[in-house]
């Protein structure tokens, strides 16, 4: 039977630990136990995937895009259509004003702060799994596969595999099946990381949607390696529902391999 380990964004920017700009109770714990299992089933792991939250300052999702009208700049806001319309909230550059209307008519947007800027610490794989992750290279003698999603600075990306809403102009925002042949070839998928209610959730849907619900079945979701961001526990909860219902399996990590 062939296992491959899907983790999503394992970094330190969403560890609860100082100075993480996204942190996530419970995180740090969470990749502990991902690298100690890479440590003790490495052998059992036919492959590793690890996507990558990565990010510019300048984002639609971070502050740095958005000027409000004495010049200050939103942080942990949504924005809606209607603040852009009645001008409480507008694009710094103001040629991107009309593509920021169309955006907003097929996409809800929050502000972050920066978070995973590429080449930063907060971008950085979290310290005991991205060890434990080398040493699974060399002891299988071949190379986790490394997805980076966000990089495009006028869409947001929760999801690993497709942005919220994909650019016609940028094929890495779109959902590329390609991408999935390692997943495909697996008989379970085993899945932990971070954020639970967030960009685990997406990353999820988005794989159901496109491969159908009967892929659920593959996916053993890893319960004591992924937690919530604080306040959506009921948001993670109605994801775990969801996937349950269409066969998908939660198991610890202590016991997948019992």
């Amino acid at each position: 039977m062939r296992h491959h380990l899907l983790i999503i964004d394992p970094q330190n920017d969403f560890c609860d630990l100082p100075p993480a700009a996204l942190p996530v109770s419970g995180a740090n714990a969470d990749l502990q136990r991902l690298a100690q299992l890479i440590s003790r089933h490495g052998e059992q792991l036919d492959g590793i995937t690890v996507t990558l939250d990565s990010h510019h300052r300048y984002d639609i999702a971070h502050p740095a895009f958005w000027r409000g009208p004495n010049g200050e700049s939103p942080l942990h806001n949504p924005i809606s259509l209607e603040d852009v319309d009645s001008g409480r909230w507008l694009p710094a550059d103001p040629s991107l004003l009309a593509e920021v209307r169309a955006y907003l008519q097929q996409s809800s947007l929050y502000v972050w702060p920066p978070h995973c800027l590429v080449g930063s610490w907060g971008h950085n794989i979290q310290q005991n799994l991205n060890e434990a992750l080398q040493q699974w290279e060399c002891q299988r003698q071949r190379v986790m596969q490394l997805l980076f999603k966000g990089l495009n600075p006028l869409t947001e990306h929760f999801s690993a595999f497709e942005a919220d809403v994909p650019r016609a102009d940028d094929p890495a925002t779109g959902f590329d099946r390609s991408q999935l042949a390692p997943l495909l070839a697996a008989d379970r998928v085993l899945i932990g990381g971070e954020a639970l209610s967030h960009c685990v959730a997406s990353s999820v849907r988005s794989l159901l949607r496109h491969l159908g619900p009967d892929f659920a079945r593959k996916l053993i979701l890893l319960e004591d390696c992924s937690s919530p961001v604080p306040g959506f526990e009921a948001q993670a909860q109605d994801f775990v529902a969801e996937i349950s219902r269409l066969g998908a399996r939660l198991q610890r990590s202590t016991t997948v391999f019992d």
